[in-house]
């Protein structure tokens, strides 16, 4: 008798749950996952952020307590973003080289209590500035370069000897990894590992963060001199080969989904690292599809969160870490 099908019929393998786990081309962990964290000053405050449903605003006991929980779900890395005080914001953004200042802190505080988990740090300067850009400005109001990247050393050398165990410099400054690197070279820190946020575009999703770090309506003017075109491929390449030629350990695609062919010509170009960002205001359209009744959160959260390691990342920043680590973890 013929046959009314061919012989292959790739349905087979995802006919049964123990067929589709052991055919799985890829594979999410809580291994998978940085964990961004907001911080603020004070004791025993946790301050919710309106525009992030689910996001906390934590001073440093609450900060090491999701050390703690990052490190019993398995998550191996927290990433740290302060709230500065507005009477500490200034023009240069000096409270960024303060050694006491709330990140240094806050990582010396991570480091003493769950010194098993990894710190990644923020380099620019937006959170101590008030204007919120990620650099110094002149008289016209254009972020400086190589004044700029001056500064960023400083803040990069300030984190290390706080205890970071990563440098990511957020800032987009032309040839600041290669400088930040010497630095932590002749400083010692040999082992402190340097994440550039390499294609950092000028985004729209960026809204909810800018509200947590407290440089909503400070900002004058855009990012668009130093953040990159959401029209732009081949520049995002061009920027990673710089930065990786400067002494950049990984790289980062920021925002993330928008962005997942970046990432996946980042990967097959360069066959390093990457790590995605899902930003703020990726985690604030997942979290109002909920809250609308329009989507699953576990299961929505939990493929978007594969197809980043589909396109290739080593790893994700994200703000649903915990909640992904759990689900994972069940």
């Amino acid at each position: 008798m013929t046959a009314q099908y061919p012989a292959l019929r790739l349905r087979r393998t995802r006919a049964s749950n123990w067929s589709r786990r052991l055919h799985a081309e890829t594979v999410l962990t809580p291994a998978d996952f940085i964990w961004p964290l907001f911080i603020t000053e004070g004791e025993g405050v946790e301050d919710p952020i309106a525009a992030l449903p689910g996001v906390s605003r934590w001073s440093i006991d609450g900060i090491v307590a999701r050390g703690r929980e990052a490190r019993d779900l398995g998550i191996p890395c927290i990433a740290l973003f302060p709230n500065t005080p507005s009477h500490l914001r200034t023009d240069d953004g000096r409270e960024a080289l303060n050694p006491d200042n709330l990140m240094c802190r806050a990582i010396r505080a991570l480091k003493d209590a769950v010194p098993e988990i990894g710190v990644l740090t923020d380099v620019a300067l937006d959170p101590y500035t008030t204007h919120g850009h990620d650099g110094l400005v002149d008289a016209a109001g254009y972020v400086v370069n190589d004044v700029t990247s001056e500064a960023l050393v400083q803040q990069a050398l300030t984190q290390a000897e706080a205890g970071s165990d990563i440098i990511a410099p957020s800032d987009m400054m032309d040839g600041r990894i290669g400088a930040i690197r010497e630095a932590l070279e002749a400083g010692g820190h040999h082992n402190v590992q340097i994440m550039s946020y390499a294609a950092k575009y000028a985004s729209a999703f960026y809204g909810p963060f800018r509200d947590a770090v407290g440089s909503r309506g400070l900002l004058k003017g855009d990012k668009k001199t130093y953040q990159m075109d959401s029209a732009n491929a081949e520049e995002a390449l061009r920027e990673v080969a710089l930065d990786l030629a400067e002494g950049a350990d990984s790289v980062m695609v920021k925002p993330g989904m928008p962005y997942l062919d970046i990432i996946l010509r980042v990967k097959s170009e360069f066959q390093v690292p990457v790590f995605a960002y899902q930003v703020s205001g990726e985690y604030a359209m997942i979290e109002a599809a909920v809250a609308a009744g329009a989507a699953d959160r576990d299961a929505m959260v939990l493929e978007s969160l594969m197809a980043f390691k589909r396109a290739g990342t080593a790893g994700v920043l994200t703000y649903h870490a915990a909640h992904a680590a759990r689900l994972l973890g069940a």
